[in-house]
């Protein structure tokens, strides 16, 4: 690869700008779709909604999902809600105002075009959803109801109590499945995609395992879509799903596909901490509860008495004083920042020390016990269950941890990567949140991906594009298919003692340490020595019991962990790169004497997108990211 391809980024006004393009996307009959066919690998809210729409449109679809059935996706989780610019609130929202807030909210990192896009999109997405029955929340009235978010001061995040995500993929399921009944979609379950299969240097299928049989399976199409979600889990314990991988993501960046800021990793601040050290993954307490809970910390290092014990005037509202804005809602990077500081300096209370509180107390003597629940209730059930406290007694306990990723797979403005004919959709590329995404901006990205972005470019792609079919005996469809046998075969062959698991938490350790709430070179430089020979000693120290036919869930991790191992080392040269600080990216040498972020736009105003290299040091390309609507400004929530 010779530098960049084209990014296809509208010329003129970007207010405009997505449907001036869309009109000059040549289309295909519908009569043509039906004999052409699709990929998706995914079946979250961006794979479940593209399959559907795409099918909709007339397209044959096939759709590989990782689980028993497409309503475990790991959308499944998300719980706050879901922005969008309009304004039910009148309180001065508006798609320009989303716009800035997303591109401010990402630190000036992300195109100016694709955030202009999705606020755009974003009325859209809300009245599709209600169409297919989402049961947002409403007023007594019957309208819609908003609240807000961090980074933002207006409120639009549309919510189904703390179970959005859930609501939301069962609207895109039962799309998907209506498909799937009239025959255009179908549903393979169970599969795990190990590698991508390219023909000429075009994606044109894939190889995946059954993971009930073992069976390695060839599955070709005219274009592939991924759909596969983020890769936190490359720190072990993160709010994401056990099974969430970067497996797709990172076979294709292997295969040509650039990879751009892997270092752009959110840190997620209410979280519940961790209990143990056997504890598998973490759980998430929805940013909601910032709009009605106050955080805070005693005034006095080491102070061990029961938070009720605590008058009024020895707590420390840390956020309400070092940013009266915005108070409680920062954005995430910079409440998370803020407490991981003030915990490390003695302050921090539970065990540890690794806390602080989110206290609904407050809301709770304005509006009632009752009110809260029915906003609130299921969250407060589940912390309840975890902790063993009663949250409307007890204010809870919550500590950052690892959560979204704003890096990915690096695409143009029409969702197609480095490789043509391979699109990425969701969290699995380098998306529209920059440096840092918004909170409820996750569902936004996901659904306006699948239901509106991409049915309209991957049809100008198929329509300048044709191709001869490519059948599982393709030359390419054996190599692929060979070299994930071999890969698979070298794993069940070792004759190691140690768990995968033992690894997978060692190097999840290493990259919360050395590239998690901040960074420095020094620890990024040890960092990758230590990852590099942890890489070394897993290939020969691992044991995988088990064969390679029928389920086999270690051998499953084992192969996870195998590509965690080379992203991490990407991530953290990545982090050594970018000489500042942006978002949640944050360099300990790159800071205010206030100790904010300081962004070098003269060095740094770009995506980075890396290029592998078998067997040599991976390639920095740069996009050089181009402000014309909202010029960049140094980040202030005070």
């Amino acid at each position: 690869m010779s530098g960049l391809p084209d990014p296809r980024i509208p010329s003129g006004p970007i207010a405009d700008a997505w449907q001036r393009t869309k009109e000059g996307l040549p289309l295909i009959s519908p009569l043509r779709k039906g004999q052409i066919e699709v990929l998706v690998v995914g079946t979250g809210l961006a794979g479940a909604s593209a399959a559907a729409t795409l099918a909709q449109q007339g397209y044959r679809v096939t759709v590989l999902s990782f689980h028993d059935s497409p309503r475990r996706a790991h959308s499944v989780a998300a719980q706050g809600g879901i922005n969008a610019a309009r304004p039910v609130a009148v309180d001065g929202d508006s798609v320009s105002r989303l716009f800035s807030d997303t591109l401010k909210g990402g630190d000036f990192r992300a195109r100016e075009s694709g955030c202009q896009r999705l606020a755009e999109i974003s009325s859209a997405i809300i009245d599709q959803c209600v169409a297919q029955g989402v049961p947002f929340a409403r007023e007594y009235g019957g309208s819609l109801a908003t609240r807000s978010f961090g980074g933002a001061l207006v409120s639009r995040t549309f919510y189904a109590r703390g179970q959005t995500g859930q609501q939301l993929l069962y609207g895109a399921y039962q799309a998907l499945m209506r498909q799937v009944e009239l025959g255009r979609v179908q549903l393979l379950t169970r599969r795990d995609v190990l590698e991508l299969i390219t023909v000429d240097g075009v994606a044109r299928g894939v190889v995946a395992r059954h993971l009930l049989s073992g069976e390695l399976e060839v599955h070709t199409a005219r274009t592939v879509l991924l759909c596969t979600g983020g890769y936190s889990n490359v720190y072990f314990l993160s709010t994401n799903a056990l099974k969430s991988n970067a497996s797709a993501i990172w076979r294709a960046h292997r295969k040509g596909a650039l990879f751009a800021n892997p270092c752009f990793t959110q840190i997620h601040p209410t979280c519940i901490p961790s209990g143990d050290a056997f504890q598998s993954k973490l759980t998430l307490m929805s940013e909601s509860l910032r709009n009605d809970g106050r955080i805070w910390l005693p005034m006095q290092q080491g102070d061990s008495r029961p938070a009720d014990a605590i008058p009024e005037d020895e707590r420390d509202y840390f956020l309400e004083r070092m940013y009266p804005t915005y108070g409680n809602m920062t954005p995430r990077d910079v409440a998370s920042r803020r407490a991981r500081e003030l915990c490390n300096d003695g302050r921090g209370v539970g065990p540890g020390g690794r806390s602080v509180y989110l206290d609904l107390t407050d809301a709770i003597k304005a509006e009632g016990r009752d009110a809260i629940a029915a906003r609130y209730g299921n969250l407060m059930t589940m912390y309840e269950r975890i902790s063993g406290d009663d949250p409307y007694r007890k204010p809870m306990r919550i500590y950052p941890a690892p959560h979204y990723t704003m890096g990915g797979l690096w695409v143009d403005y029409q969702l197609m990567s480095s490789i043509p004919g391979l699109f990425v959709l969701g969290e699995a590329n380098y998306s529209e949140h920059g440096a840092n995404r918004l909170g409820a901006s996750a569902l936004m990205q996901g659904l306006a991906d699948g239901y509106f972005i991409a049915p309209s470019t991957v049809t100008a792609w198929l329509a300048g594009n044709p191709a001869a079919e490519v059948k599982p005996d393709h030359p390419a469809c054996r190599e692929a298919l060979e070299s994930t046998r071999q890969r698979i075969e070298a794993m069940l062959t070792r004759e190691g003692t140690d768990p995968v698991d033992s690894f997978h938490r060692e190097l999840g350790a290493v990259m919360v340490d050395r590239c998690g709430i901040s960074r420095d070179a020094a620890g990024l430089r040890d960092g990758l020595n230590r990852v590099a020979a942890l890489e070394k000693r897993f290939h020969a120290e691992v044991r995988v019991p088990g064969e390679a036919t029928g389920p086999n869930a270690e051998l499953e991790k084992a192969l996870r962990v195998s590509d965690f191992f080379g992203l991490a080392q990407l991530m953290l040269r990545d982090a050594l790169a970018r000489e500042e600080s942006c978002g949640a990216h944050f360099r300990e040498e790159h800071q205010s004497p206030e100790g904010e972020a300081r962004r070098d736009d003269a060095n740094f105003a770009h995506i980075a997108a890396w290029e592998h290299q078998d067997g040599a040091e991976p390639i920095r390309h740069r996009e050089p990211l181009q402000f014309t609507a909202l010029q960049p400004s140094t980040r202030s929530y005070k």
